[in-house]
């Protein structure tokens, strides 16, 4: 595998990495009993933990709000994409039938950023994938890139500041269980101040308070 040649990684068990690009579907296609689910659960511990000390050890004068925020920037979704794309990981993917829509292969393609940490930490260590995410992930943290902006927490403090309430609410869900759409209403002192539609229920609420904030 030519990433691991570019970082200089030598495995001891190359099986674990091949592991970590097999969706499910490539799986039950080709009978396999494994896939790269539970490597990615491993793998989005391990990168919490390594951006998580990064950020503690970079500034003493930030606030445990303050880390949880910048540390949710740099492990969205948006940016484990970002990482992989840059990577070039989605080229190594393999994939069964049926075909996957736009929004599931971009939640994949994020999915085996976090399975590849996990088969690097399995493989050599916490110290070798410190060293990987040094040259991968840490960067963008240097330079302040920005991937997600927690709208919800500013629509919180803004209305915190005028003794305003606001609550979230599901006015609708739709689509296949695998792909669904929902959409979500943010409510300020009971009235609609803005509609957002996601494929979690978490980024409707996300678009729902930009939209909120837009109008405040």
């Amino acid at each position: 595998m030519k990433l691991l040649k570019k970082f200089s990684i030598e495995p001891k068990n190359i099986h674990l990495y091949k592991l970590a690009f097999l969706h499910e579907s490539y799986s039950n296609e080709n009978n396999l009993n494994e896939c790269y689910e539970r490597l990615e659960f491993l793998g989005d511990a391990v990168l919490d933990l390594v951006v998580s000390e990064f950020l503690y050890n970079s500034d003493p004068n930030l606030t445990e709000g303050q880390l949880t925020r910048m540390r949710s920037n740099y492990v969205c979704k948006k940016a484990i994409y970002t990482y992989s794309m840059e990577l070039g990981l989605n080229k190594h993917i393999k994939l069964g039938g049926p075909e996957l829509s736009r929004r599931e292969t971009d939640s994949v393609i994020s999915d085996v950023f976090e399975s590849f940490i996990g088969a690097l930490y399995l493989d050599l260590g916490l110290d070798t994938v410190k060293e990987f995410l040094s040259q991968t992930v840490l960067p963008h943290i240097e330079n302040k890139s920005t991937f997600f902006i927690d709208y919800k927490s500013e629509l919180k403090l803004l209305c915190d500041q005028n003794a305003f309430e606001v609550a979230y609410e599901l006015i609708n869900e739709e689509g296949e269980p695998h792909n669904k759409t929902f959409t979500m209403v943010a409510i300020i002192n009971e009235k609609n101040y803005g509609t957002g539609v996601g494929g979690s229920k978490k980024e409707a609420q996300q678009n729902a308070a930009r939209m909120a904030l837009d109008k405040l």
